[in-house]
């Protein structure tokens, strides 16, 4: 990675870090659901400042160019991100139709 690409980088990764920080103290994102922003701006900084380590992983993957790297990881964080949020999703609706079956039960006890 160039310099410029680097730089740019590592305030991406600081600054996920920072806005996911102050989106848990104002209570916007509950902490559990933080976790993994956080990861991902600690893996970007991390890959940042180990040069070694993006370049050992790209060798690893088969990868040609270190963007193509951090590129791939973009796309499979996307793709588990998006995995999550469905599986809590489903959950969530599940809760949803118990609870309107109870309070419907519930109308029908009070009749």
């Amino acid at each position: 990675m160039t310099f410029h690409q680097r730089i740019f980088a590592l305030a991406m990764g600081v600054g996920i870090f920072v806005v996911i920080l102050e989106m848990v103290r104002r209570r916007r994102l509950e902490e559990e659901d933080s976790f993994l922003w956080l990861i991902i701006g600690l893996g970007i900084v991390v890959f940042v400042l180990w040069q070694d380590l993006l370049e050992w992983v790209t060798h690893l993957i088969g990868a040609t160019a270190q963007t193509t790297t951090i590129f791939i990881f973009g796309l499979v964080i996307v793709i588990l991100i998006n995995l999550y949020s469905s599986v809590k999703t489903t959950k969530l609706r599940r809760q949803v139709k118990e609870l309107a079956q109870q309070v419907a039960l519930l109308k029908i006890s009070e009749k």
